[in-house]
């Protein structure tokens, strides 16, 4: 968890620097004289009938408040754009755009993205690093030690991650109608934004565009974490033990949405390239 705080201040950091070096854009003014058809004074249709954020929090970005027809979706400028993958290996293929709208996925679409975010070779390198890790603290001192203990934390700490991804993209969103994609922000203040981000593991919008409650996300890490006693030693099968590896889950997810949010600042600004 040391680990994880650590990215999390490094990431804020950045944005902090990324935010003080870029100028404020102009926004053009419209000719007074020019007539605008009335298509074109309608904002983009969400295909989801948006409400206000849940709990005070805002609307994910991109959602309407209403039901007004419309024709196309605004440009979204390159430096809010979010990539499909980040530093060209780590998928990002849950991240929609700033501004973006794009409808409810379908079944096949949030049974592929489970897939992706499960079986991308990046995901192995870091089921190999966090599986490092818990040997290297002795996280469980009955799974061994040496090559047989390293590949005793391996395949479960594959399991955790393929069957959780399926629960909270695929099987659970599909049966309580939840976009589990994360909506980028992209403007406002650092805490605005990061609070956000953080926050869409509690909230999420449903295929109506409607803030609700992220049931998918908090039932399927802890059916994830049921679903481990079947494969960990019994002494790691307390209460406890349980507890703080749902809590891990969680922080995961929401310290990796604060990471999106903040990845094209950080391209764009601090690194100097496209996200």
């Amino acid at each position: 968890m040391r680990f994880y705080l650590a990215f999390a201040l490094i990431v804020a950091g950045a944005s902090a620097f990324a935010q003080q070096g870029s100028a404020p854009s102009a926004q053009p003014s419209a000719p007074a004289a020019q007539t605008v058809p009335t298509d074109a004074q309608n904002p983009p249709e969400n295909p989801r009938t948006a409400q206000p954020g849940t709990a005070g929090l805002p609307n994910a970005p991109g959602q309407a408040t209403g039901t007004t027809p419309a024709t196309a979706q605004p440009a979204i400028p390159a430096s809010q754009q979010q990539p499909k993958r980040i530093l060209g290996f780590m998928p990002n293929y849950r991240a929609v755009s700033a501004g973006a709208i794009p409808p409810p996925p379908t079944p096949k679409e949030a049974f592929k993205l489970a897939a992706q975010n499960s079986f991308d070779y990046s995901s192995f390198l870091f089921v190999g690093l966090t599986s490092l890790l818990a040997k290297g603290t002795d996280a469980h001192p009955q799974l061994g030690k040496g090559p047989a203990g390293l590949w005793a934390y391996t395949w479960r700490g594959f399991i955790d991650k393929t069957d959780g991804n399926y629960l909270v993209l695929f099987a659970l969103p599909t049966v309580f109608h939840e976009d589990e994609r994360y909506f980028a922000r992209g403007q406002g203040g650092i805490w605005k934004r990061g609070i956000y981000a953080g926050s869409r593991v509690l909230i999420t919008p449903n295929y109506h565009g409607r803030n609700t409650f992220n049931t998918s996300e908090i039932l399927g890490r802890g059916i994830a974490q049921g679903i481990s006693l079947a494969y960990y030693p019994s002494a790691d099968q307390n209460l406890g033990d349980l507890s703080e590896k749902f809590g891990y889950a969680i922080g995961r997810d929401a310290l990796t949405n604060v990471f999106r949010e903040f990845w094209p600042d950080i391209a764009t600004h601090v690194l100097h390239r496209h996200p």
